[in-house]
């Protein structure tokens, strides 16, 4: 017999909590369950196990809504944010929805019984599911493999070579040269933490420079409205300080990039070893924010540099050989552990295969409705965080609109609802405009966004709450039906 539940939450990571607090508080006669294919919830922050791990956005907003992050750390590591999530299912009884070791396979939408069955590995079990609203919480990224390009003579490294997705426990790097390729945000956070628990000399090895800023990593605004404000009072005022100084620094780096880049400049110069080569190392050939701003909390990544634990090579790899990485330029970088920073995989809905009425679903055919729902797919929703900001922010926009649409449907007898193509009247435009290497790969498989409302996908929250908190339920975009199935299995 098939079980049926009003929603199945797919993720438990932040966007599937975020979204189960939302059904509990706004429909609190849904029934739901999370599905999470790992043996513990968290998802990016139970995967990643590496030294250093860390948030790169705000924990006021990084931080639920409904959940006051009470930490003076601003920039928080994985284990405290691991802690925090661990502590809002269980202070809101949603550890009792979450259901661990439920691999989803298949999800297929039947307009007969007008639901969706999902098939799910359950160790080797294969069970099935039905549910009224699907919404997938698992995130953009392959968690069974990161991106690891393939390196000429990898196999004739005599040392250990490591991806950052895949960090042994049982790694001794003590004392040890460490040759760390890529500069993306991984790197950045990884380099002064190895540093500070033993590596003999690490190296950051650059194709190209990244922008890299410095935040303190206690904010010393939202302790003082600790001191004076009871605890969510404190935290609603710290958290829209955290949006609006991080929108207004991103419509700064947009819109004048020159001096945001000369910020960021004078940044790196006053913290780094006199004489260093900021313009090879330090400016990258784009405008800020083509891709993201990595941070160094407390300039450490600059620090690191500065006592001579550190240092960057920017050039290319020309092989690999016993002792390190021979470069394009002819030097050579010895090393006993090289680490494969090089990126993600994307992998949307979490490698889950969705059919209507059995036949596949061509998603570069569809277009984003406010960014959350897929045209042609019913009672359907993704939440894909933000580029510019912290993933939070749109998971809980995401969740509250979920349920709008459910109490809307409800009250208007309605249990179907589907985002209809707009046709030629809508310019498509690629799925976003960003251009680090993993969406870049990945562009061809991803759907469309739209020239206008409600189909353009920004990455402007403020917008966002307009559109998605704030805009009409039953708008132009979507197509609501009634057609009642029986519940009985």
């Amino acid at each position: 017999m098939t079980e049926f539940v009003d929603v199945v939450i797919v993720g438990a990571g932040i966007s599937g909590i975020s979204a189960a607090w939302h059904l509990q508080d706004r429909c609190p006669d849904k029934s739901y369950v999370i599905l999470e294919r790992r043996a513990n919830l968290g998802g990016t922050w139970d995967l990643f196990k590496y030294p250093g791990i860390r948030s790169d956005s705000d924990m006021f907003t990084l931080g639920f809504r409904f959940k006051p992050w009470t930490s003076d750390k601003a920039i928080a590591d994985g284990p405290d944010i691991m802690a925090y999530l661990k502590e809002t299912v269980a202070e809101y009884g949603i550890d009792k929805h979450i259901r661990y070791g439920q691999h989803v396979k298949t999800a297929d939408w039947s307009d007969a019984d007008n639901r969706w069955t999902l098939t799910i590995d359950r160790d080797g079990e294969q069970v099935q599911i039905s549910s009224r609203f699907l919404m997938a919480c698992s995130g953009y990224y392959d968690y069974d493999q990161g991106y690891a390009p393939e390196f000429t003579g990898a196999q004739d490294f005599e040392g250990q070579i490591v991806h950052p997705q895949h960090w042994p426990e049982d790694i001794d790097y003590q004392g040890k040269r460490i040759v760390v390729i890529g500069s993306g945000a991984t790197a950045i956070t990884l380099i002064p933490a190895l540093v500070d628990t033993g590596a003999g000399h690490v190296t950051m090895l650059q194709r190209s420079p990244t922008y890299v800023a410095t935040l303190p990593g206690v904010d010393a605004f939202a302790i003082n409205a600790r001191r004076y404000l009871p605890t969510k009072p404190a935290y609603v005022v710290s958290r829209w300080k955290a949006i609006l100084q991080n929108m207004i620094q991103y419509q700064v780096a947009r819109r004048f990039p020159e001096t945001f880049k000369k910020t960021l400049r004078t940044m790196a110069e006053r913290r780094l070893p006199a004489g260093f080569d900021i313009d090879k190392h330090f400016t990258p050939s784009y405008k800020p924010w083509d891709q993201r701003v990595c941070v160094a909390p407390d300039g450490d990544f600059f620090k690191a540099i500065r006592k001579g634990k550190a240092d960057i090579a920017t050039d290319t790899i020309e092989r690999f050989t016993k002792t390190g990485i021979k470069l394009a330029s002819g030097a050579q970088l010895e090393a006993d552990i090289i680490v494969t920073a090089t990126g993600l995989n994307m992998r949307l809905l979490g490698g889950i295969t969705p059919t209507i009425n059995g036949q596949p679903i061509d998603l570069t055919s569809l277009m984003t409705y406010k960014g959350l729902m897929f045209s042609g797919i019913p009672n359907f929703a993704i939440t894909f965080g933000y580029t510019n900001a912290s993933w939070t922010l749109k998971a809980d926009l995401v969740s509250e609109f979920v349920c709008r649409l459910l109490n809307y449907m409800d009250a208007n007898g309605f249990d179907r609802v589907e985002p209809r193509h707009p046709g030629a009247s809508v310019q498509e435009l690629p799925f976003m405009d960003f251009s680090p290497g993993y969406f870049q790969r990945s562009m061809h498989l991803l759907p469309k966004s739209g020239s206008r409302s409600p189909w353009r996908l920004k990455q402007n929250y403020l917008f966002d709450m307009r559109l998605i908190r704030h805009g009409k339920v039953d708008d132009e975009g979507l197509e609501f039906a009634k057609h009642r199935a029986p519940v009985s299995v």
